[in-house]
């Protein structure tokens, strides 16, 4: 069934990677750019003119709420490093849910509105620049672990000490981080430790966007859900599927032979690759999941 569909799957992949691939170009590519403009006199207009600034903005760089996630600190290698890592770990697993579009949506309104939450913050307090993608980092992160709340994450704790946590824990153990951040250091000026800066406030903004557009999908479908109630439909049942045999449970609609399971199957994958993975319905999803669970059995 999902193997007899190479085409849509290939394609879709090529696709996704495709996107993500470019975003991260993207990134580099700026990286290298103010390294080498950091070399000659013209890289304090460079910053002006792609990082973001309230005196920018008051002087109308608006293009400055998105274009600061392109540049990033030249000086601590770990911010541009660290955030191109994230996003390639987290994007991998994100793009086959939102979609090329989505994805690249939820990426330019987190920085904006990250940018924006800044700027609030500093209109008045004054404030160097922001640069950088953390705010699109973190919207990320904040839906991969609405999506995935109980999904195990593992790491080393200073490179010896293996630790595994559910990803719900490392989203509200950076959301707390950043509000003592926010709280404690940005809004009262104070230095952190090490001379670092850290926009705590534009990771806010980000965070925000992110929860926002899980809760957002969620309720849409539950809307979906509550219309289809209302004009007297039934609610789709899955049977249970004995733990004793590869039989793969479906929706009793589609359950009577192979050929109406392979053809619900394809119309499934038509639906990824056209809408993207978030368009699914939770029936459609069980189905595409136990369908590949019978694969894997063969």
């Amino acid at each position: 069934m999902l193997s007899g569909r190479p085409h849509l799957r290939d394609n879709h992949q090529r696709e996704t990677t495709a996107v993500l691939v470019r975003l991260l170009s993207a990134l580099i590519a700026g990286f290298v750019l103010q390294l080498v403009l950091e070399w000659n006199a013209g890289t304090t207009g460079f910053y002006q003119l792609a990082g973001l600034t309230t005196s920018g903005l008051q002087e109308g760089r608006y293009w400055t709420l998105l274009t600061h996630s392109f540049l990033h600190s030249p000086h601590f290698i770990f911010h541009v490093v660290g955030n191109v890592v994230a996003l390639y770990f987290i994007g991998r697993e994100l793009l086959p849910i939102l979609g090329a579009r989505v994805f690249l949506g939820t990426y330019a309104v987190a920085t904006v509105v990250g940018g924006l939450t800044w700027s609030a913050i500093h209109w008045r307090l004054g404030g160097d620049m922001l640069v950088g993608a953390t705010p699109a980092v973190a919207a990320f992160l904040i839906v991969f672990a609405c999506f995935f709340p109980d999904r195990e994450f593992n790491f080393l704790l200073f490179f010896v000490v293996p630790v595994s946590v559910r990803l719900k824990h490392v989203a509200y153990a950076l959301v707390t981080f950043d509000l003592i951040g926010l709280f404690c250091y940005e809004i009262p000026g104070t230095v952190l430790p090490l001379g670092l800066t850290f926009a705590s406030s534009a990771h806010l903004g980000g965070m925000a966007v992110g929860y926002f557009y899980f809760r957002f999908s969620r309720e849409a479908k539950g809307e979906s859900r509550a219309l289809r109630s209302n004009r007297g439909e039934p609610p789709v049942k899955v049977a249970q599927a004995p733990t004793t045999s590869a039989t793969v449970a479906f929706p009793t609609q589609v359950r009577s032979s192979r050929d109406e399971i392979r053809a619900e199957v394809d119309r499934i994958l038509d639906k990824i690759n056209s809408e993207g993975f978030a368009a699914l319905t939770p029936a459609e999803k069980r189905i595409l999941g136990e369908a590949k669970d019978a694969i894997s059995r063969r």
